[in-house]
C-alpha cells in the first residue's frame, strides 16, 4: 500500500484503524519536513516531498500563503490523536530543526542524519531487547519502562559486550548530541514503533482471513 494507505481513509468512518510503521514514520516526516518549511520560510515545495504528498493526499490548503503552516498543524494533530505523541514530542522536533537548519543547504543533511539516528536507535533497541517485544501489549507499562531502561543504558553504558551494538550505540549517542533528543523522546518513539510492528502480523492474519 501506498505513502499514508492506512492513516484515514474516510473520516467519517469511526472504525478507521490506526495505521503502521510505515505510516508512523512518513507522518512523522511531514512534521519534520513542515517544521523545516516553517523555521527556513521555504516556497518550493519540491524540497519536501513528504509534505508535498501529505498536502495532495489530505488536501491542506496553504495557510497565510506559507507552506509547512497548515502541514504542521495537521500532521501533528493525527500524530497526537490517532498515535498518542506528547506535546514534548513535538517541541524537541522543533528545537531540533531551529538548532540544525539554519540554511537551506542545511535541509538534506539534517534529513539524513535523522535517518541515520532513527535506524541506528531501532536496530541497537532491538539487539538488545530481543525477547522483551514478545511481552503481550495488555502490560504496555512494563514494556515502556523497559524501553527506557534501555535506552538510557544506550545513553550512558560505557562498554557493550558484542562489538556491533557497542558501536552501534556509540552512534546513536553523537546522534543524540547532534540534534539534541532527550532519552524521554527516543524512549516515546521507540515505544510507538515497537507497540505498531507488534500490530503488524495480527492485522496481516486478519486481512488474510478476509479474502
Amino acid at each position: 500500500m501506498g505513502l499514508f494507505g492506512h492513516l484515514f481513509k474516510k473520516k467519517a468512518d469511526s472504525t478507521t484503524k490506526i495505521g503502521n510503521v510505515e505510516d508512523f514514520s512518513s507522518l512523522t516526516r511531514v512534521y519534520f519536513q513542515a517544521a523545516i518549511a516553517v523555521n527556513l520560510g521555504i516556497t518550493n515545495i519540491r524540497f519536501l516531498p513528504d509534505v508535498a504528498n501529505f498536502k495532495r493526499l489530505f488536501k491542506v490548503p496553504t495557510q497565510g500563503g506559507k507552506l509547512g503552516l497548515a502541514e504542521k498543524t495537521a500532521s501533528r494533530k493525527m500524530l497526537m490523536q490517532d498515535y498518542g505523541l506528547s506535546e514534548s514530542f513535538f517541541k524537541e522536533i522543533d528545537n531540533s530543526v531551529k538548532r540544525n537548519c539554519r540554511h537551506q543547504n542545511d535541509i538534506q543533511p539534517y534529513l539524513f542524519m535523522y535517518q541515520g539516528f532513527s535506524n541506528d536507535l531501532i536496530m541497537v533497541i532491538g539487539n538488545l531487547m530481543q525477547w522483551k517485544f514478545r511481552i503481550p501489549s495488555v502490560f504496555q507499562k512494563a514494556l515502556y519502562g523497559m524501553i527506557q531502561k534501555t535506552v538510557h543504558d544506550i545513553c550512558t553504558k560505557p562498554v557493550f559486550k558484542a562489538d556491533d551494538v557497542h558501536k552501534t550505540a556509540m552512534s546513536v549517542r553523537q546522534y543524540k548530541e547532534r540534534l539534541g533528543y532527550s532519552e524521554a523522546w527516543m524512549s516515546e518513539y521507540v515505544y510507538k514503533i515497537i507497540v505498531l510492528a507488534k500490530k503488524e502480523p495480527k492485522q496481516k492474519k486478519n486481512k488474510n482471513e478476509e479474502k
